[in-house]
């Protein structure tokens, strides 16, 4: 159940199509499924503006297509991040309606429910080509909230002409997201060019001294420049949902 659906739902009650005690038989199945394994929040998008997203990494194939094949029956978009190419096989085979997207680890579905949210452009900038698949997983991700995006990708500080190129992008985007490994300098960059909330996602691409992450994410949260958030090592899930609910919130208010 999403926001549109339950909108329809109170009009058809109103207008007299659908009977109080049917409206409230559908909104008690609301809040929470079991399914033994999981326990799935169908009603998270009503309160919060995102759907449940699936964190499939230590789940096994049978949890996971128990998990999505519930979901894909709810009037919901579906995502399960995380999923590696062998367990995506195994889930796709037993059930249709799914999309794989490789280079993000996520499995999607019901893009029928998209809701398209009229707001800004949310511009995903990484550092380099190694830091793309974190940056395809925030991209898809986004793709699902119905958010408009676009890319930059490997315009990293080494060669600075490439981010300087892309500062009319920046100046328009209404939220940026920055991904970088290594020193993890880039974010610090972005923010100076830009009056959009920069979110900072520091990524395990480096040599044995960038400790999988650990010192681009220190750097990150000791950046100088102001207007600059940062969220976990490679949580590109994680960047996309704090992008997308500054975006709705800069919707809702205008």
């Amino acid at each position: 159940m999403n926001e549109q659906a339950l909108r329809t739902l109170l009009e058809q009650v109103r207008c007299g199509g659908v009977t109080t005690e049917t409206a409230l038989q559908r909104l008690r199945l609301l809040p929470v499924q079991e399914l033994g394994s999981a326990r799935l929040d169908h009603h998270r998008s009503v309160r919060t503006g995102l759907p449940e997203a699936v964190f499939a990494e230590y789940k096994s194939a049978e949890q996971l297509t128990s998990i999505l094949e519930a979901m894909l029956s709810q009037q919901n978009v579906v995502v399960a991040t995380r999923v590696n190419p062998a367990k995506a096989e195994l889930v796709c085979r037993e059930l249709d309606g799914l999309c794989y997207h490789a280079s993000a680890r996520i499995l999607t579905g019901n893009d029928q429910y998209i809701e398209k949210v009229e707001g800004g452009l949310i511009t995903l900038v990484t550092a380099g080509t190694s830091d793309i698949p974190v940056a395809e997983e925030a991209r898809v991700t986004l793709a699902q909230f119905g958010h408009a995006t676009k890319t930059v990708y490997d315009a990293g500080v080494a060669g600075i002409h490439r981010i300087l190129f892309e500062a009319e992008l920046l100046q328009q985007s209404r939220v940026v997201i920055v991904i970088a490994g290594m020193e993890g300098a880039l974010p610090s960059v972005v923010a100076g060019m830009t009056p959009a909330p920069v979110i900072a996602v520091p990524t395990s691409v480096g040599y044995g001294a960038g400790a999988g992450g650990y010192a681009a994410l220190l750097g990150m949260l000791n950046s100088c420049a102001p207007g600059l958030a940062v969220v976990n090592i490679d949580n590109g899930f994680g960047a996309a949902c704090m992008a997308a609910a500054i975006n709705r919130a800069h919707d809702h208010k205008a």
